[in-house]
């Protein structure tokens, strides 16, 4: 699909997530609207989702009248891109690529925000790829970086009786917890601010992102105002100095100056 400006909509009309879904993004979601806020004020901005897949952000963008480009590597996840955008009713660029190729593909500075969501776990240089972005953004815009956290795979570990596991998660330098993590590296508040910085980026804030999601049995979110009470926390806690740290994942928003 080539389209490049999404679908406008009324101004209060505002993307709610469904299900667990809505409990584990819903900070998340409250940052980007403040991000795309901040940006770009009331107006449509160009949005890149790098390693955006099936359309999980870029989809409910478009909605939102925003103009956004997925690239990713994979053709089959562009394809369900396509046919989700096309369900929406809604327009989204989807170019195969990886991160490393934002500069050459989009172009200099031609975005007010760059999502890199679940990526940097996976590419062989991070730091390059932080390069990358700070290239396509523009001066002034925002880049949402979300990674997985060091320190709550630990926790993690640990509740599940897995201690050397837990132990060798904080020691290792990436964050893994054997030859069988499926994960290849995680991150820390510091290691990925550090990141930023290395790119020329300034890190303006750094949020928890399933601080208790993932600790809370599902079936205490059926009582009445389960879920509700649930949100509420995560955003309280997604700020707090110290429970932050122990998210599953963490959500870094850093401008290029």
């Amino acid at each position: 699909m080539t389209g490049e400006r999404g679908a406008a909509v009324p101004a209060q009309q505002t993307w709610r997530s469904r299900g667990g879904g809505r409990v584990r993004g819903a900070v998340l979601w409250d940052v980007l609207r403040e991000v795309l806020a901040r940006v770009a004020g009331q107006g449509p901005c160009d949005v890149v989702d790098v390693g955006g897949g099936t359309g999980g952000f870029a989809v409910p963008l478009a909605e939102l009248g925003h103009r956004v480009t997925v690239v990713d590597a994979s053709p089959d996840a562009l394809a369900a891109l396509e046919r989700r955008a096309a369900e929406a009713g809604v327009s989204v660029h989807a170019i195969q690529g990886d991160a490393g190729d934002l500069p050459e593909v989009l172009g200099e500075s031609s975005a007010d925000l760059v999502l890199c969501h679940s990526v940097l776990e996976f590419v062989d240089d991070p730091a390059a790829a932080m390069h990358a972005l700070t290239r396509v953004v523009r001066p002034g815009g925002a880049v949402s970086v979300l990674v997985a956290g060091q320190i709550a795979a630990a926790l993690h570990r640990a509740a599940a009786g897995r201690f050397d596991d837990a132990r060798q998660v904080l020691t290792d330098p990436d964050g893994r917890w054997g030859e069988h993590d499926r994960m290849p590296r995680r991150f820390t508040r510091e290691s990925l601010a550090e990141l930023a910085a290395g790119a020329g980026l300034t890190a303006r804030e750094t949020h928890g992102v399933r601080i208790f999601a993932d600790l809370v049995p599902s079936a205490l979110l059926d009582e009445a105002g389960a879920a509700e009470g649930l949100v509420a926390l995560e955003r309280a806690a997604s700020v707090h100095p110290v429970l932050r740290e122990l998210a599953t994942q963490l959500h870094l928003v850093a401008e290029r100056p």
